[in-house]
């Protein structure tokens, strides 16, 4: 019977990731996936690498910001060697902070007021952007003498128009997670990574105190070490628990009316906007506690897409391409689960919530050490999976 080093259950990006990692390191590795290697989350995520402090919960930042730059390496890498390309773009993203963060924004660091937009900036980056026009010169009158400004009419707009819609600029990237999970499946393949699909497994296998392999809906297979990487059906694993569930993400595809309508990412408290080099745009997305039900439903669609034509009028003339949801591995605390468990020889590493995409080259990286045994260059001990053990 054929055994491996190390059998990975789950083949979404942080499968695909791992299994590659390991691969570089000597380690013969089995992938073992219950529908097709990178078909869920992976497959309906966004693909922002948001790397922004009021946005990512402060224990998870070092991480994010590391995987982050990682990314150029880590896309050409997969690029090179699967001929597949993952369209990792480098124009950066408009956030349109939410009430929540406005009040966190800090206003007095040097890098955060060179970061900020002002209405002509915002325009000069994107004129497809909705203008907030503040125009009836008796309120412009009465706005200055209210806050004493001496300033002209046109002046006092623009000083508005900051004021109600601020903008900061970000240094982010995106990438395509379907042409990304693509590449990784292509790559692990060429480096001889095992796969074998439609294969749900039922239990990890323990004997004599130690994990030996797992046991599927079709068969059994044995490896030393095992790495749960199952995403939202983590917890449904034996014989640890883990505290996963779904969270549902309903998005939609347009087709841009042209390819350069959008350049940047576009966040905003409703709604945020992802442009693709081959003219789509991604509008996305609900936070749901729906279960495992990946329907979407009509009056969502409609809402996101109404709220992509206010910020951008001319997607009025956009043809909707496809609508879907995904459902996201999120956790009690919203933080990964990374690491060894009680059981030795069986590892963890699910719950990245809306952030598997950004996090897939760090965590390969940081799971790899565990792995092999060396000790990674980062602090785990937040994401620890003995956190949730009464």
């Amino acid at each position: 019977m054929k055994t491996w080093d190390v059998i990975i259950v789950g083949g979404g990006i942080i499968g695909l990731s791992l299994a590659i990692a390991l691969r570089k390191r000597g380690a013969t590795v089995l992938v073992v996936e219950r529908g097709e290697p990178g078909h869920e989350a992976s497959h309906a995520a966004g693909g922002m690498l948001v790397d922004c402090p009021l946005e990512t919960l402060a224990a998870l930042q070092p991480l994010a910001t590391a995987s982050a730059r990682m990314y150029p390496e880590f896309a050409h890498e997969l690029e090179v060697e699967s001929g597949a390309k993952v369209d990792l773009r480098h124009h950066g993203t408009i956030l349109f902070p939410s009430e929540e963060h406005i009040g966190r924004l800090p206003v007095r660091d040097s890098e955060f007021r060179a970061a900020s937009l002002s209405p002509a900036d915002l325009e000069q980056r994107e004129p497809a952007l909705r203008k907030v026009t503040f125009t009836d010169e008796r309120e412009l009158e009465l706005f200055r003498e209210e806050w004493n400004l001496d300033l002209g009419p046109r002046e006092i707009g623009e000083w508005f128009r900051s004021i109600v819609r601020p903008a900061v600029y970000l240094k982010e990237r995106s990438v395509d997670p379907r042409r990304l999970t693509t590449a990784a499946f292509k790559t692990a393949k060429n480096r001889g990574v095992d796969f074998s699909s439609g294969d749900e497994v039922t239990k990890v296998n323990v004997a004599d105190g130690r994990a030996t392999g797992v046991t599927t809906t079709k068969t059994s297979f044995s490896a030393a070490k095992v790495v749960n990487c199952a995403g939202a059906w983590s917890g449904h694993i034996p014989p640890h628990a883990f505290p996963t569930r779904p969270v549902k993400g309903q998005m939609l595809c347009l087709a841009m009316p042209s390819r350069a309508l959008l350049k940047h990412v576009v966040r905003s408290p409703d709604v945020y906007l992802i442009p693709r080099s081959d003219g789509r745009l991604l509008v996305g997305a609900t936070v749901e506690e729906a279960g495992f039900d990946k329907r979407t439903d009509r009056a969502t669609i409609q809402r996101l897409h109404q709220a992509a034509l206010n910020l951008v009028p001319q997607l009025s003339n956009a043809r909707i391409l496809e609508d879907w949801a995904g459902l996201r591995p999120g956790t009690p605390d919203a933080l990964p689960i990374l690491g060894g468990t009680a059981t030795p020889g069986y590892y963890v590493a699910t719950g990245h919530f809306r952030d598997g995409i950004l996090l897939a080259p760090i965590t390969a990286q940081v799971m790899a050490d565990i792995v092999t045994d060396t000790n990674p260059n980062h602090d785990l001990a937040p994401f620890s999976p003995s956190r949730f053990v009464p």
